[in-house]
């Protein structure tokens, strides 16, 4: 197994790509710890069911003291940290013209302040372990291409595609690799609160947008997440990996 051996952190784990990412790794020897507001404890009490070790913590990424509070928890449970997973955020639909300050400033802080705190706060921890560590921060197709009514979703997605390039850069002479995982439409609650909206918008991407004719599952994301973060992916830094059907194709 790929994680045996290993501890990882998954924000973000109470949600679906993050429960299924905590699960996905779990299953191939992880020790999870698991962030999140809610459903974080139901996640973990599944891996310890299974047999599994894992760890829930109630973290709100947009506040660095408890973003430092989740690393030290995690290093004082397993010691170390060898693996992120930078998943938290959140989506709300907004044409740029109908965007209030709450919108952008929310979107912002859990989508990119966040990731910058995980990102800059875990590398630490494992450049003082000396642990060659991976993190995999959650972008989104919507941060390579741009997409009507999700201005501060897009710009926060570009934001975490920026970064993780430049956290590659500068975090590869300690042997830390950081890469992206760019889902485009995947069967989730948050996507289904956007095309709720608009079902023509839901029809128009299944017919004209996808070219595999379907979304993706939380699953499918998963396993690039688990590739992204294991030694399978050793030579790959500071790219977005796009898990789109196509989509950005065409």
């Amino acid at each position: 197994m790929r994680f045996t051996n290993k501890v990882a952190i998954v924000t973000g784990g109470g949600g679906e790509i993050g429960r299924a990412t905590a699960l996905r790794l779990a299953r191939e020897g992880a020790s999870v710890v698991i962030t999140d507001l809610k459903g974080h404890e139901e996640v973990a009490a599944e891996i310890i069911n299974n047999g599994g070790q894992a760890l829930a913590l109630h973290t709100d990424v947009t506040q660095r003291a408890e973003v430092e509070a989740m690393v030290n928890a995690t290093v004082e449970r397993f010691g170390r940290v060898d693996v992120a997973c930078n998943i938290a955020g959140v989506g709300l639909y907004a044409p740029l013209l109908e965007a209030t300050d709450d919108n952008w400033d929310t979107t912002m802080n859990v989508n990119l302040k966040g990731v910058f705190y995980c990102t800059q706060i875990v590398a630490r921890a494992m450049i003082a372990a000396g642990t060659k560590g991976a993190i995999v921060n959650m972008a989104s197709t919507n941060g390579i291409v741009g997409e009507f009514g999700l201005a501060a979703y897009n710009a926060s997605k570009f934001g975490v595609v920026g970064l993780t390039m430049t956290a590659a850069i500068e975090l590869a002479p300690h042997g830390i690799r950081v890469n992206a995982a760019a889902p485009g439409m995947i069967a989730t609650r948050l996507s289904g609160a956007v095309l709720e909206q608009d079902s023509a918008l839901a029809q128009a991407y299944l017919k004209d947008k996808i070219p595999m004719g379907r979304f993706g599952s939380t699953d499918e994301v998963a396993a690039v997440i688990a590739f992204l973060a294991s030694e399978d992916a050793s030579f790959v830094t500071g790219h977005a990996l796009v898990v789109d059907g196509g989509q950005l194709t065409f």
